[in-house]
């Protein structure tokens, strides 16, 4: 189903950055391409012990956005975050180590149903912007995205052979309106207004297990707004069934407000670390 388009588009301004969302270099997971250094230079890795577990986009040089369902009150402890990188256990002058200082969680995240699956990290130390490492730009609450709106997703997630890439895979999958998505999942109440949906009709592309946290990406005019965070599905890049994603727009005030606390402790509703084998990503 088509909605009717808005006319305006307000990008929230980024906390010590006012350019957002550009890419230094020519841009194209299940169905996916590798991307090439430098293509998506706001994608994160989190990793643990070597192992990149979760995604995660960089919207500052301090903060890193991501899934509240990646992260566990013990891995501010344990978790590096990656930047600057699309090739995992490769040495490369443009990769950047970070730890993390805090973690926030949505203080309504629901561990059952997914909704309000959205995390703040910040990082223990600000990152300098390079040609490879920069941020992408955030949608304001005004913001909308409709049926049928080229997007792209990316992350070091399973691939098509069954098992999580090495490398980072980009795909694009159109935007699915929520009566449409809703009807496909036939279950009215799974699919929030905190979230957003994209995927194919007939399947075949999609994020998938590993992809969790990582953006899911809207071209508008000269930047690249974030409009999702991958957060979950019912398999993956299946027909009539696709990805589900939390609705960034719908938490300007909140990332705000996180950003300007001060000393905010660590923040996890008894929820947060609850394990849901089947449906994340």
């Amino acid at each position: 189903m088509a909605f009717p388009k808005l006319t305006g588009f307000v990008l929230l301004t980024l906390l010590l950055y006012s350019e957002c969302g550009r890419l230094a270099t020519n841009t194209r997971i299940i169905g996916g391409l590798d991307a090439n250094l430098g293509t998506w230079p706001w994608q994160a890795s989190l990793h643990q012990n070597g192992f990149s577990f979760c995604g995660g986009s960089l919207i500052n040089n301090q903060w890193v956005l991501t899934a509240a369902h990646c992260v566990t009150w013990y891995d501010l402890f344990i978790t590096e975050v990656q930047l600057g990188i699309v090739e995992l256990d490769v040495t490369s002058p443009h990769r950047v180590n970070v730890k993390l200082a805090q973690i926030l969680c949505h203080p309504e995240y629901d561990s059952r149903t997914f909704n309000n699956d959205i995390c703040l990290l910040r990082l223990s130390k600000p990152v300098k912007f390079t040609k490879y490492i920069q941020p992408i730009c955030l949608p304001s609450e005004t913001s909308d995205f409709h049926d049928g709106d080229k997007a792209w997703v990316t992350g070091f997630g399973v691939t098509a052979t069954g098992s999580s890439s090495n490398k980072l895979k980009e795909v694009d999958v159109p935007i699915v309106g929520r009566k449409r998505c809703t009807c496909y999942y036939k279950r009215s109440a799974l699919i929030t207004d905190n979230m957003i949906c994209a995927g194919y009709f007939r399947g075949g592309k999609d994020a998938c297990q590993g992809d969790s946290g990582g953006p899911l990406m809207i071209k508008k005019g000269g930047n690249w707004i974030q409009a999702g965070i991958v957060s979950m599905g019912e398999g993956c890049a299946l027909p009539l069934t696709p990805g589900v994603y939390t609705r960034v727009s719908n938490y300007e005030s909140w990332i705000k407000d996180m950003q300007n606390a001060k000393n905010f402790s660590q923040f996890f509703p008894p929820n947060c670390w609850m394990q849901v084998m089947l449906a994340k990503r």
